[in-house]
């Protein structure tokens, strides 16, 4: 169980301290270095992904890119994923993503994903059958005023892999 702990926090530093956010970002993620993510809280029920408007991320609309958007949202999806998998055998793949935008992000956007007892779920369901598990993740966009810019559902498929021969 100790080492268990370690390694959940382990993850949840390597996400959420900027220096090591931006060398795994520059190793793993270019794009999310790029355009300047920061996971800025991370447990297992909750994360938050915050987006600076900049000139990288803008498009000639004077509005935030959308793929940006969807950036920050699948990495507040993902780090749940990750997080509730630790030390499990999972194999992790977004099989699908719609969104729904309501007002033109033109400020830093925070991604919140509460649907971490989801994947939990599914994650567990996956290791006890060995087959795919579908879990759809919601995360919320909303600007400096509290306003929901975009909403996005995210489908993840989860499958436990293989052992090596």
């Amino acid at each position: 169980m100790k080492n268990k702990e370690i390694g959940v926090k382990k993850i949840i530093k390597a996400f959420t301290c900027k220096w090591r956010f931006i060398f795994f970002s520059l190793w793993k993620l270019p794009m999310a270095f790029l355009a300047r993510l920061s996971v800025t809280e991370l447990n297992f029920e909750r994360s938050t992904v915050t987006v600076p408007y900049n000139y990288w991320n803008k498009n000639p609309f004077q509005s935030m890119y959308f793929a940006v958007q969807a950036m920050a949202a699948e990495l507040s999806t993902g780090t749940l994923v990750i997080l509730n998998s630790d030390g499990q055998n999972i194999s992790m793949l977004v099989t699908a993503l719609n969104s729904k935008y309501y007002k033109k992000a033109t400020t830093k956007i925070q991604f919140i994903c509460l649907d971490g007892s989801k994947i939990k779920i599914a994650i567990q369901k996956a290791l006890q059958t060995g087959e795919a598990q579908i879990c759809e993740m919601q995360s919320k966009g909303y600007d400096l005023n509290g306003v929901c810019v975009s909403e996005f559902n995210i489908q993840w498929s989860l499958k436990k892999r293989g052992s090596a021969l």
